[in-house]
C-alpha cells in the first residue's frame, strides 16, 4: 500500500493492509485520522411467511395513531427509527403461499407452471458490495426445509444456513491449519472445474445459432462471476477471523420454537454486522408450524392464540433493533447504518391475499417516524422501496424488478 510519509498512519487502513481489518469494529478513537474511511451501510431483509394479522398491524379510523397499533407497540422504543407502510404490494405477485419465494425478487405469478424467479434484492446489493467483506452476503433461514429468500441472476435459489450455531462457527471459528488448507484446495478444485466448463462452452459456442450464442454469453458471464468469487473466497481463507466476546449458541432445530431460534439467529447476525464480516443479510422465518391457526375464521380463541405468536415475533424483532441501536461505530449506531426490512408475502393468511402487505423499514439512515399510507384498492409498488434501499447503499439504480422509481415519501436523513 502506498501512502504519503506520516508519523501517524490511519489505523484501520494499516490493519486492512495486514489482512485483519475485518476483525475490528470501526474505532471512534481513530475517526479523525481516518476520515476518508466511510462507515459502511448495510442491509438486512426479513420475511415471515405465514402473514401478519393486518388488523393488529395497521391503524384504523378509530385508532389513527400508527404507533399505538398492538404490534407496533412492541417496537415502541424505535418508533422514531422506523417507517411502516400500508397499501403496498408487489405487482403481479399472486398465488397465496407461493408468493413467499418472491418477497425479495418481485417476480410475478409464482403460481404458474414453468415459473422462473428473478434475482433478489440482497444479491443485487451483494454483487456491488460483497467483495469488501469475507462473506458477500449471508443467506439465512429459520426453517427445517430448503427455504430461502435469495436468488441468483438466473433465478436459482441460494441455499440457506439454518443453524445459528453453524453460522457462528463459519463466522468466528478459525479452524486448524489443515482444515484451512483443505477448504483452499476445494476452492482451487472448484476454480479448475469452472475453467474446464468455460473452455468447453467456448468450443460449443462456435456451432450455435445467434440466439443460443447470446444465451451462452450470459452463462459464461455467470461462470466468470463465480470464478471470481471463488478466488476471493480463497484469499479470505488465509486471513484471521474476528474474535468476539460471545459463545456459540446452542443447537435448536425445533420448528415450534421459531421465536427462540429467531432470537439466536438475530444475535449472530448482529455480531456479523458489527465485525463487518458481511453487510448484506437475508432471513426467511418459517412459521408453517402455526399454519392451521392462520386460517382463524375470526374465531376469538384462535385469534388470541395467533396474536400471541405474532406479538412474540415482534418482540424478537424489537430485541434485534435494540441490539443494533446499542452498538456504536464512530458517531452513529449500527442501526443508523443498517436498514432492516421486515414484512410478509401475504396481507392476510386467512384469505391467502397477496395485497396490502404488512411491511416496515427500520434504521439505515432514512427519515423515519412515519406511516406511509397508500391506496388500499390500487396498491403502491413495494418494489419501489427496494430501489430506495439500493440507492441508500450507494448503488446506482433507478429500477428493480417492477419498481421504476424510489419510494414516494421516504427520504434520506441528512
Amino acid at each position: 500500500m502506498s501512502a504519503a510519509p506520516s508519523s501517524r498512519l490511519p489505523r484501520r487502513p494499516v490493519l486492512r493492509a495486514a489482512g485483519i481489518a475485518v476483525s475490528l469494529p470501526l474505532l471512534e478513537t481513530f475517526a479523525d485520522e481516518s476520515a476518508s474511511v466511510q462507515t459502511p451501510r448495510r442491509m438486512v431483509a426479513i420475511q415471515t411467511n405465514m402473514g401478519i394479522m393486518p388488523h393488529y398491524f395497521f391503524p384504523d379510523a378509530e385508532q389513527p395513531d400508527w404507533k399505538q397499533t398492538p404490534y407496533l407497540q412492541r417496537l415502541a422504543a424505535h418508533h422514531q427509527q422506523l417507517t411502516m407502510f400500508s397499501g403496498v404490494s408487489l405487482p403481479g405477485v399472486t398465488g397465496g403461499h407461493t408468493a413467499e419465494r418472491c418477497f425479495l425478487t418481485g417476480t410475478p405469478h409464482p403460481e404458474r407452471g414453468g415459473f422462473r424467479n428473478g434475482v433478489s434484492l440482497d444479491q443485487v446489493a451483494a454483487e456491488e458490495l460483497g467483495d469488501q467483506t469475507r462473506f458477500p452476503s449471508l443467506v439465512l433461514a429459520i426453517t427445517n426445509e430448503n427455504a430461502t429468500l435469495s436468488y441468483t441472476r438466473n433465478g436459482s435459489p441460494i441455499p440457506s444456513e439454518q443453524s445459528p450455531r453453524r453460522l457462528f462457527e463459519q463466522l468466528f471459528v478459525q479452524g486448524r491449519p489443515d482444515e484451512i488448507e483443505s477448504r483452499v484446495d476445494a476452492l482451487k478444485q472448484g476454480r479448475s472445474t469452472l475453467d474446464f466448463v468455460a473452455e468447453q462452452s467456448r468450443r460449443l459456442n462456435q456451432r450455435l445459432s445467434r440466439g443460443d450464442r447470446a444465451r451462452m454469453d450470459q452463462y459464461l458471464t455467470a461462470v466468470r462471476d463465480l470464478e471470481q468469487r471463488l478466488q476471493k473466497a480463497q484469499a479470505w481463507e488465509h486471513r484471521p477471523k474476528p474474535k468476539v466476546n460471545a459463545e456459540a449458541p446452542a443447537e435448536n432445530m425445533d420448528p415450534r420454537q421459531f421465536v427462540e431460534r429467531s432470537d439466536m439467529m438475530f444475535d449472530v447476525m448482529k455480531l456479523a454486522l458489527e465485525t463487518d464480516s458481511t453487510r448484506i443479510i437475508s432471513l426467511f422465518i418459517d412459521t408453517t408450524v402455526i399454519h392451521n391457526i392462520t386460517h382463524h375464521g375470526n374465531r376469538p380463541d384462535v385469534l388470541a392464540e395467533l396474536r400471541g405468536h405474532e406479538e412474540r415475533q415482534f418482540d424478537a424483532l424489537g430485541r434485534f433493533l435494540s441490539a443494533l441501536a446499542a452498538t456504536q461505530e464512530q458517531s452513529a449506531s449500527l442501526l443508523d447504518r443498517t436498514m432492516v426490512l421486515y414484512g410478509t408475502c401475504m396481507g392476510s393468511a386467512n384469505s391467502h391475499s397477496n395485497t396490502n402487505l404488512p411491511v416496515l423499514l427500520a434504521g439505515g439512515g432514512f427519515r423515519h417516524g412515519q406511516h406511509l399510507a397508500f391506496d388500499q384498492q390500487n396498491n403502491y409498488p413495494l418494489s419501489n422501496l427496494y430501489v430506495s434501499m439500493l440507492q441508500r447503499l450507494g448503488i446506482e439504480a433507478d429500477q428493480f424488478s417492477s419498481g421504476t422509481s424510489t419510494m414516494r415519501g421516504l427520504e434520506f436523513a441528512s
